[in-house]
């Protein structure tokens, strides 16, 4: 009875508004008086522009109560004077671009409890085209509760992003100029790609850079192979043997240059990642529950060992301890998620997750849950949520590693890939990957894959009790098939 479907009667006497209902709402938010309870009485709305901002504030209050401000520093504070000397205690605004960044800052360091809204929370009605109109709407939306707050992490969290979301920019750079490189020495037609796997290797960089300082034998250039380099001495010397161009080496000499720069861009952000996660303190770990008796780990369950060689990209500290430190937990014992992941997860969102209700919040946030269209109770539609979400996608990420994994999550993955579309098990997988890291976040529980075997032996048994409910409702029942032996 509880996932009984109820009536459009019964829906509409629970307060759920249909579209007529709707249409009138927003109707009576124009009039003087909409009727509205009253949540915010001293609130005021601010439409976010690049030059100038709008603000609005109740007609009682000011002659003028709708003024324009611009946007250098010394008319912001003169907002928040002008605001706080008409008794307002709570602004709404706009994410606008990063113009409402510095609106913000001087508003909440003036007291200020400030409201930051997303603009698809605003445009429910057409007809509002000036500025002036916007920021007014914005108020009264505000003033009787309508309006969101958006989620914001704490200051010490958003330093770490501000130089993780840095470094990710100098790792896109860095693998652009690697691309430069391959497709000069492919203008030259020295076939090195083809006979090593990374140019920004060991070998390759060695080569490349023997290369640029003047070096033309291929005999001697193959002679900087390393011992661990699959291609024979001879076939990567045959590799080297092209077209030299001095116009393609100095494009060659420059994209080397760049790299360089990329990576010692990335050293310095390393070094600030140390300081700021440094500065944050380390979070007490919840005490930590026996796993169930039927719960059997597999040897992938242990705690990975870190290996001693870092990759080219990693930071150049011990960032698994440093996050194991200051989440309380270790997000990298799930299968798929590695240390970058684990870190994409904390700069974002930091080691607090009580601002999302629960994990089914968590993964709307992350606009990761279903989004459908709905009318008079029915789904029409399901509409393909956009969004640009940096857990999301790296949820995304780690949910296509799943295809041979012999884990828990791996057969569950393959299992949603044969029910559904590529893109849509891939968002359903990362999903599930959302609600298993809030989990374990919250909770203090360190994660037990069971393995493949597990999720196949309980996804069998759902299907027995499945095929006996239906049995029973045509009045028949389900035998269990004797298995027939082989004549001896």
């Amino acid at each position: 009875m509880a996932n009984r479907k109820i009536s459009t009667f019964e829906r509409l006497q629970q307060g759920k508004l249909n579209r007529k209902q709707r249409r009138e709402l927003g109707m009576r938010l124009h009039s003087e008086d909409p009727g509205l309870q009253v949540v915010h009485p001293d609130a005021a709305g601010i439409d976010i522009g690049n030059e100038s901002h709008f603000v609005a504030i109740p007609p009682d209050r000011d002659a003028a109560p709708i003024r324009e401000f611009g946007s250098w520093t010394a008319d912001l504070h003169e907002m928040a004077n002008w605001l706080i000397e008409r008794g307002i205690t709570t602004v709404a605004l706009q994410s606008t671009g990063v113009y409402w960044i510095a609106v913000l800052e001087v508003l909440e360091k003036a007291g200020l409890e400030v409201y930051l809204v997303n603009a698809r929370g605003t445009k429910n009605l057409p007809g509002r085209k000036t500025d002036v109109q916007e920021s007014e709407w914005i108020r009264k939306l505000h003033t009787y509760g309508l309006l969101r707050n958006s989620f914001r992490p704490p200051e010490e969290i958003r330093a770490v992003r501000t130089i993780w979301r840095q470094r990710e920019r100098w790792v896109q750079e860095s693998g652009r100029a690697v691309q430069h490189m391959q497709k000069a020495l492919t203008t030259m037609n020295v076939q090195l790609a083809n006979t090593i796997s990374d140019i920004s290797g060991t070998t390759g960089q060695a080569i490349v850079r023997a290369i640029v300082a003047g070096k033309r034998d291929p005999w001697k250039l193959a002679e900087l192979r390393d011992r661990r380099i699959a291609a024979s001495k001879e076939e990567i010397a045959h590799s080297l043997q092209g077209n030299w161009r001095d116009d393609v080496i100095f494009e060659l000499r420059q994209a080397v240059e760049s790299y360089d720069f990329f990576q010692k861009q990335m050293t310095a952000c390393d070094q600030e990642l140390i300081k700021y996660m440094a500065a944050i303190d380390s979070r007490e770990i919840l005490p930590k529950q026996d796993p169930p008796e039927n719960a059997v780990p597999l040897s992938c369950a242990k705690p990975r060992r870190r290996s001693k060689t870092r990759s080219k990209n990693r930071p150049g500290f011990d960032l698994a301890a440093e996050l194991e430190r200051t989440m309380g937990v270790d997000l990298t014992r799930i299968d798929g998620i590695d240390v970058i992941t684990a870190q994409v997860i904390f700069s974002e969102i930091g080691p607090d997750f009580s601002a999302f209700r629960d994990e089914n919040h968590f993964a709307s946030w992350l606009t990761l849950a279903p989004k459908r269209d709905i009318s008079g109770g029915k789904v029409i539609r399901h509409i393909h949520a956009t969004g640009r979400n940096r857990v999301a996608n790296a949820l995304r990420m780690s949910a296509e590693s799943y295809s041979r994994s012999n884990s828990y999550l791996g057969a569950r993955y393959r299992r949603l890939r044969a029910r559904m579309d590529g893109p849509v098990a891939v968002k359903a997988m990362a999903r599930y990957l959302a609600c298993l890291v809030f989990r374990i976040v919250t909770k203090g529980q360190a994660y037990v894959d069971r393995g493949a075997a597990h999720y196949e032996a309980k996804r069998q048994e759902r299907e027995r009790i499945a095929l006996e409910r239906r049995a029973a409702n045509l009045g028949l029942k389900l035998v269990p098939q004797v298995p027939v032996m082989m004549a001896q």
